[in-house]
């Protein structure tokens, strides 16, 4: 059996590579990579702090529009914050309640409440865990006797030193501010529109917090908008008796730069001295550090406690390449605006890091835009796709300072809507084709039918056959099995993205080649490899307009040339792809012992389909799916004599 031995070596190779893939260690998330601080970049992002589990330091709640807030927990120190996600502390919030949430200890139990605004207006979470592991539960009504409509904004202050807390609301249908005071206790809050003093209109959607940035012992008001900047009420009354009047230095010149500042006021590096943090419109935070003295505050920009996060503001949708010639890949990508933003790898080949650039703005064309790129006509210089949400994909032809529109479009202008067009060699005959997603979900086949200098593309009809992700389908492709052909990865519309095989031609959606992924809204996917160690990493951009980084953890095995010439087991299955049913059939050149199994990708036996002596010649078993078996591909093994003689790759379609 020596050469049943020389094959085991060759095919125990393969299997571990095979397996390696399959188990769901494959691919792990990376925030370092777009995000070193770890806080999410979300739209209309609206932090809140408080102190959620006891510990001295200050928490996160950071709100937004792309879901309930999510809590990030200091893992850092009070002096020196480092903010992590570890679970969900909400998870008896209803998204529809919360946008953004407070906490409070509203009913003076010693531990902190919720307050949430969303779209259902204003609601009360009471906390009946301790402080130190908070539970939540809904208090239906709780603020039935105000008129708070959707999506207000609260905080909540003693306003007039009497012990309780008083309550703070910012209106998203007209920009009103008012203040309610508690006519109940501090354990039994009350608060209606009998008690109420409204500070003014800052236009639409405010954003209000109680401050106190002159540390003079009573409670000022800042707040953001639908606009740029702050609007700042200082109370020139009293803790007791207050009288809010705009002021319009202690702050100035801040949130220029953005809008739908959402603005959080805290000691953050606990130096006594309360700190600037607000989020906005696209999403990362923005951190002024008061660097001035308790009474009066000066602004100094930190940007290492959230610095980094790459955010191009909307729709992200990624592709890599080298832009500038020196040996790493540059990330290039467009934008909800339509925008093509380069951003340049300042790091190297095995360690990348990326640095905002510039616009492309020749290439710009109408919103949702989607870019690739690579050297068409053989010039050295990169040439340019770009569609958009229209539908049509636009050719530019790249020279030494730029873009230009070429001289004739390519055949297919317009593929439906929301155009995503991709260079790959898809016939690797050394040119240029394209694969183009449309927002119908299915993907379209240009072959270039001309030369590597030259393009002429052609539409190849029902080459992906029927595949079909549903909607807004964004292709990426890699050979991700080492079969030497492309396999492909379907970004889509709804947070999932769909891996499809590449069998001899027919593409074969396999789910547990991504079980671990977890993807955003229109996920657009792409492969690179970003930290030089040989294989393909997944780069997801999405709707929100930032990137996750997927290291591809598989390892790469060489696979030593064979010296002996295996013995012809002739191992097969037909059909192949088969449903329900399929004829198993093999060879013995003598009579062996014989054991016959199918295995998932995961490496877990499904069945032992024969386990017995047979005599030399061929051998056929049938087998029939059951049930529990869904649409994918599987291993079927032959083992001779206790070593394994021959796998097979077999796909069963229900």
């Amino acid at each position: 059996m020596q050469h049943v031995r020389s094959f085991l070596k060759l095919t125990v190779i393969i299997l571990i590579i095979l397996f390696s893939f399959a188990l769901g260690d494959d691919w792990r998330l990376n925030p370092g990579m777009f995000n070193p601080s770890g806080v999410p970049s979300l739209p209309f992002s609206q932090p809140r702090f408080a102190d959620l589990d006891a510990d001295g330091d200050q928490d996160m709640i950071l709100g937004s529009t792309a879901g309930k807030p999510v809590y990030l927990t200091n893992t850092g120190t009070s002096t020196s914050p480092q903010f992590t996600y570890i679970e969900d502390l909400f998870p008896s919030v209803s998204e529809l309640d919360a946008e953004v949430a407070v906490a409070y200890d509203l009913d003076a139990d010693g531990d902190l409440d919720l307050i949430t605004g969303g779209y259902t207006g204003l609601q009360l979470y009471r906390n009946t865990g301790n402080p130190v592991i908070a539970n939540f539960e809904k208090i239906d009504g709780f603020f039935g006797s105000i008129t708070a409509g959707s999506n207000p904004i609260a905080d909540l202050g003693d306003i007039d030193n009497d012990g309780d807390l008083d309550l703070l609301i910012g209106y998203s249908e007209d920009g009103t501010v008012k203040l309610y005071t508690n006519t109940g206790s501090d354990t039994a809050a009350v608060f209606s529109e009998s008690s109420v003093i409204t500070l003014g209109d800052i236009g639409l959607y405010a954003y209000p917090v109680f401050c106190d940035p002159d540390n003079d012992g009573d409670l000022d008001i800042l707040c953001g908008r639908d606009g740029h900047n702050f609007t700042y009420y200082k109370n020139n009354g009293s803790a007791t008796s207050g009288n809010w009047q705009e002021n319009t230095t202690v702050f100035y010149g801040l949130g220029g730069d953005s809008y739908f500042n959402s603005p959080a006021i805290v000691d953050i590096n606990g130096d006594g001295k309360q700190d600037l943090i607000y989020g906005n419109y696209a999403g990362p935070l923005t951190y002024y550090r008061n660097s001035g003295t308790t009474s009066a505050p000066s602004w100094t920009k930190n940007t290492s406690l959230f610095g980094g996060v790459i955010d191009v503001g909307g729709a992200s949708s990624p592709m890599f390449v080298d832009k500038d010639n020196d040996g790493d890949l540059d990330m290039i990508s467009g934008t909800t605006m339509g925008d093509i933003k380069y951003y340049r790898n300042d790091g190297s080949s095995t360690a990348a890091t990326f640095t905002y650039v510039s616009q492309l703005a020749s290439l710009k064309h109408s919103i949702y835009s989607s870019v690739t790129m690579a050297d068409v006509n053989g010039d050295g210089n990169l040439d340019a796709l770009v569609g958009d949400l229209s539908g049509n994909i636009y050719y530019h032809i790249g020279n030494a300072t730029g873009f230009q529109p070429a001289s004739s479009s390519i055949p297919l202008q317009d593929i439906g809507d929301w155009a995503a067009p991709l260079f790959i060699d898809m016939d690797k005959d050394g040119d240029m084709d394209i694969v183009a997603g449309n927002g119908e979900g299915y993907l379209v086949y240009l072959e270039n039918q001309g030369t590597a200098v030259s393009p002429l593309w052609t539409e190849i009809f029902n080459y992906f056959d029927s595949l079909d992700v549903g909607s807004n389908c964004v292709p990426a492709f890699a050979d991700l099995d080492f079969d030497g052909d492309y396999d492909l990865l379907a970004g889509e519309g709804f947070r999932d993205v769909h891996y499809y095989e590449n069998v001899d031609g027919d593409w074969i959606e396999d789910t547990s080649m991504v079980s671990g992924i977890t993807a955003g809204q229109n996920a657009t996917p792409a492969f690179a490899d970003l930290d030089g160690d040989g294989d393909q990493d997944l780069i997801l951009g999405n709707y929100d307009g930032t990137f996750d980084f997927y290291e591809n953890l598989r390892e790469v095995v060489e696979i030593e040339p064979m010296v002996d010439i295996p013995d012809n087991f002739d191992l097969k299955a037909y059909p192949n792809p088969f449903n329900p049913s399929a004829a198993l059939s093999f060879q013995l050149s003598a009579f062996s012992r014989v054991e016959l199994s199918i295995f998932d990708l995961r490496g877990k036996k499904i069945a032992t389909l024969l386990n017995d002596t047979r005599s030399a010649g061929n051998h056929v078993v049938n087998y029939s799916s059951d049930d529990a078996m869904s649409t994918g591909i599987y291993l079927l093994r032959l083992m001779v004599d206790g070593q394994i003689a021959d796998t097979k790759k077999i796909t069963l379609l229900k």
